[in-house]
């Protein structure tokens, strides 16, 4: 894919991106595509479906009681526990606010640590990373953004998301659709948006503006950036995914190139 290619002209010190089909084929790869990378907040999918498997195995229900008084895992997923962005702090009631919450992805991952009795990096392993062949990704720590991976064991993940083995589908759809609709928030580094549509891990794009993904982004396409210089997003209508994974912060220089860069790849997956 040649519109891969536009990732040597991001003013970043390393770069790799590819492009998955929903098949699992692999339809182009561009850079150091084994290279690991901190992942920053694309820590959360993955922490997320190891959530989902441990609902479907049965440790953990999304409606049962986790974190704040009132919340519970799906609160926890979607972020409307009501708890603070970096803090473990409750500024607002489960299920009034899309409030971004990282404290909320920490509670979780103790919460589900505390049901199995397996420490939730290790949970993650053998839940997600082990069955999937992510051989090069490790969660040490946070499981709102300590992962280290790389685009070839991502695209495996979204292949698994895609077409999902590990999970029911119908699990898989209840992830990537809307959570509490019709929530206000701030979407990190994109501002206030109304409404901050969100899922059981994963952010939907919808109607959002401005955004991450491109102006040709199905409203269906959802994922997950990182302050690392982090993405991946799945577009149901495109019926493919997109990796890119650099190690500089982001920043005004992300907002300015992954929206070109995504339509292009979108205009190419269409010709």
């Amino acid at each position: 894919m040649q519109s891969l290619a536009m990732i040597e002209n991001w003013p970043v010190p390393t770069a790799a991106a590819a492009v998955v089909r929903a098949d699992g084929t692999v339809v182009g790869t561009h850079g150091p595509t084994a290279h690991r990378f901190p992942l920053a907040s694309v820590t959360k999918p993955l922490a997320a479906y190891a959530a989902l498997v441990a609902y479907e195995e049965g440790a953990v229900e999304l409606d049962e009681p986790a974190g704040p008084e009132g919340s519970t895992v799906r609160h926890l997923l979607a972020h409307t526990s009501g708890l603070a962005f970096d803090e473990h702090r409750v500024t607002a009631p489960p299920g009034t606010r899309r409030l971004y919450s990282n404290a909320g992805f920490e509670v979780l991952g103790d919460h589900i640590a505390k049901t199995t009795g397996i420490p939730f990096p290790e949970y993650v392993r053998q839940a997600v990373l082990e069955p999937l062949g992510m051989t090069a990704t490790t969660l040490d720590g946070s499981p709102a953004r300590d992962g280290v991976s790389t685009v070839d064991d991502l695209l495996r993940f979204a292949a698994e998301v895609q077409a999902p083995r590990l999970l029911d589908p119908r699990t898989v759809l209840a992830a990537q659709s809307v959570v509490h609709p019709g929530l206000k928030g701030v979407l990190p580094g994109y501002g206030h948006q109304n409404p901050n549509d969100w899922g059981l891990g994963f952010e939907i794009r919808d109607s959002k503006s401005p955004h991450w993904t491109g102006t040709s982004s199905s409203p269906a396409t959802f994922g997950h950036f990182g302050q690392s210089g982090t993405f991946l997003w799945i577009d149901p209508v495109a019926g493919a995914a997109c990796v890119a994974l650099t190690d500089r912060a982001f920043g005004p220089w992300a907002a300015e190139a992954w929206t070109p860069f995504t339509d292009a790849v979108l205009a190419e997956l269409s010709a």
